[in-house]
């Protein structure tokens, strides 16, 4: 049983492999290709509804992008939180190796961006903080995120992989718990049908790591998650956005609101629509 358990998990991650790579690789075109922050720099007063667009365009880096800008203060408060909001780091890659409809996809895609929008709103029409205080933190930290030398198929492949690894662990567990009958005892932990299952989901979705969306994702693909679960989810995660706000902004009860103001959104966002 357990070798079957592990083949099958391999072969479905094999078969994935593709069109991960496909996507991965458009990703990295349509990132190279936008001049986020010039465009973010020009936007003013529309900041939220810009980042919010910016934040739905599949990269992997705009999210992490916009905690350096906000601790700079180049971006307002709203428009940090719309990019978070808007950000889905790999469910797009995920979605689309799986071959979900594309109109579904979408959706997802367009549901995120408007609530970013309208938070993003919301939060600079309540609080609007302006610093011009700049400087680079690429530059600083020396990540090399303008290195010309950048091998946008090298780049593809690793995250592939990365991925990959992901998905063969996760496939590996639900494999097992099918493989155990344990769909109920899962169902249990997930607080699936419930009214707290957001909330959950929401947690799963501010671990600072790419593997959390591809946990949510997963496990709504494999009918564990209900759709206000898979939101609330999506809608919190913004992969290592938020370790690099917490490194580069001293603030440390700033963070925490803003910790706690995308976890909020999202839960709530996710309770509201299983409830309707």
């Amino acid at each position: 049983m357990i070798l079957d358990i592990l083949t099958d998990a391999i072969l479905d991650t094999l078969k994935l492999l593709p069109f991960l790579f496909i996507a991965f690789l458009i990703i990295e075109l349509v990132e190279h290709k936008l001049k986020n922050k010039e465009i973010l720099k020009k936007a003013g007063k529309f900041g939220p509804v810009v980042g919010s667009i910016l934040g739905g365009v599949p990269q992997c880096g705009f999210a992490s992008l916009a905690s350096n800008l906000y601790v700079t203060r180049i971006i307002s408060l709203g428009t940090l939180i719309s990019i978070y909001l808007a950000t889905s780091d790999e469910m797009l890659p995920i979605m689309i190796s799986e071959q979900v409809e594309f109109s579904f996809i979408l959706k997802i895609v367009l549901f995120k961006v408007l609530v970013g929008m309208l938070f993003g709103i919301l939060i600079d029409l309540i609080y609007r903080k302006t610093n011009h205080e700049s400087f680079d933190l690429c530059e600083k930290d020396h990540c090399h995120c303008h290195d010309k030398k950048h091998s946008l198929l090298l780049s593809s492949l690793k995250h592939t992989l990365n991925i990959a690894l992901f998905v063969v662990i996760i496939n590996i567990v639900l494999n097992a718990v099918f493989e155990l009958g344990l769909e109920e005892l899962l169902s249990k932990i997930l607080l699936q049908g419930s009214i707290f299952g957001p909330f959950i989901s929401s947690l799963i979705g501010l671990i600072p790591n790419c593997g959390a969306s591809v946990i949510i994702t997963e496990l709504y693909l494999n009918n564990a998650l209900s759709l206000g679960s898979l939101l609330a989810g999506l809608l919190t995660n913004s992969g290592i956005a938020l370790v690099i706000l917490f490194k580069s902004n001293k603030n440390l009860k700033e963070n925490l609101t803003i910790l706690g103001l995308v976890y909020l959104i999202g839960s709530i966002i996710g309770l509201i629509v299983n409830l309707f």
